[in-house]
């Protein structure tokens, strides 16, 4: 089983330097891109090789590359971004990648900024993620020292900086226009969907913004090709995929796998299955803004479409896992505690429906839910439903609770019949 992403990887956790790097190949992709190919073959490469980003969304990133303005109509600068924030509840799959390997991260945004003719780019990164940053900011100078950064990259001619963010560290800076704003010095909140970030973004002007994980996929694109890339995979969607899982499994933790990897042995055999004398009642597939699936779903592929279809989101593929012995009420309130206290209070529904649903789970928790609470609890999931709010952290913190009042709605009831929460 190949495992691009973690080739490499030392055992004792320290990042590869770029000398280490390039023993495993590192840096050929780049050389490859700037030598051989023109920044349309680049893009058409990637757009064959129909790489879903790996931040939540989904969508595929040679799209998104295509579609930023031909320079020709739109003279420079463009800009492209790293979201390296990583905010997401029970995803850590970044920060692994970032303080084990930040040269591929690196390759892979030099990769993109050629394909769009990018000057300037930026890793925009949370700042409890000390270490990563020090990483990243050791592999920049490494590269700079080597002539994969700054002017006359490889003597083809093409330029590109690279600065780290730092960001004062916010879920809405996950969403890209959100991110955008932060990086100007304003307040994080999100733009109106039109225009798009590619066409203009950062100081108004065509900006490609990816995920982390995304970016480490691409040298490998370039340098081995699209149909060893689709090789990779089990599922119709290319690639591998690095898995994670929390809660009470023996082992959690974090695994590069083939799309298409099915939740049973992701959780079973990688994760080690559930702690001794504690059953499975559901999980999280996606991270904590996904609808919940139980174990009737454990055979289903963990891919985008597969996930979508047993009614969930693939999100990050970072598994959280409720247990029989854990309270579900319990659970949900603890993410929707953490959703309020990261909306940006720009849209109605958001600021104000938020705190209410919080509100209303922490009574129940508390012994004091009323009768006509789950009623009030499922209108406030149609309310911040999608195209209700203007941007998805209130549709996405309603799908844990919404899921949940369908699949464990005798546990929401027993906590208004009991007036307590009855795993207390």
């Amino acid at each position: 089983m190949e495992k691009p992403l973690t080739k490499g990887f030392r055992p004792d956790g320290r990042p590869l330097t770029i000398k280490e790097y390039k023993k495993i190949g590192g840096y050929e992709a780049l050389t490859k891109a700037l030598k051989t190919m023109t920044p349309d073959e680049v893009l058409s490469t990637m757009r064959d090789a129909t790489l879903k980003g790996r931040g939540g969304a989904g969508f595929p990133a040679g799209i998104k590359w295509e579609g930023v303005p031909d320079k020709d109509f739109l003279k420079s600068p463009r800009y492209v971004i790293a979201d390296a924030d990583e905010m997401e509840p029970g995803a850590f799959k970044d920060r692994w990648l970032m303080e084990a390997n930040p040269h591929q991260m690196i390759e892979g945004m030099i990769i993109a900024a050629y394909a769009i003719q990018a000057e300037f780019s930026f890793i925009f990164i949370r700042w409890e993620y000390t270490e990563a940053q020090k990483c990243l900011r050791f592999a920049i100078g490494e590269a700079y020292g080597n002539n994969l950064l700054g002017n006359n990259i490889l003597d083809s001619g093409f330029r590109l900086d690279m600065h780290v963010h730092v960001s004062a560290g916010r879920y809405i800076c996950g969403e890209g226009t959100a991110m955008v704003e932060a990086l100007e010095g304003k307040r994080a909140i999100p733009r109106s969907k039109s225009p798009r970030i590619v066409e203009s973004g950062l100081w108004g002007r065509p900006t490609v913004e990816n995920n982390t994980e995304t970016f480490c996929n691409v040298p490998h694109i370039i340098k081995n090709g699209v149909d060893w890339y689709k090789s990779l995979s089990l599922s119709d969607e290319p690639g591998t995929k690095i898995y994670g899982v929390s809660g009470k499994v023996k082992r959690p933790g974090a695994w590069e796998l083939p799309l298409g990897t099915t939740a049973r042995e992701i959780i079973e055999e990688h994760a080690g299955g559930m702690w001794d004398g504690h059953e499975l009642k559901g999980f999280l597939p996606g991270g904590a803004s996904t609808d919940f699936l139980t174990s009737e779903h454990l055979d289903i592929k963990m891919d985008f479409e597969s996930v979508q279809n047993a009614g969930s989101r693939f999100g990050t593929g970072t598994m959280i896992i409720l247990d029989d012995k854990t309270c579900p009420v319990g659970m949900v309130h603890n993410l929707e505690h953490f959703f309020t206290h990261e909306s940006c209070g720009w849209c109605t529904p958001c600021r104000d429906g938020l705190p209410w649903t919080t509100m209303i789970l922490k009574a129940l928790e508390d012994g004091e839910g009323r009768t006509g609470d789950l009623e009030q609890l499922k209108a406030l999931t149609k309310m911040m439903a999608p195209h209700h709010t203007f941007c998805a952290l209130a549709p996405g913190a309603m799908e844990p609770l919404e899921s949940a009042l369908k699949l464990f709605r005798e546990d929401f009831e027993r906590h208004i019949s009991e007036k307590k929460c009855p795993w207390r």
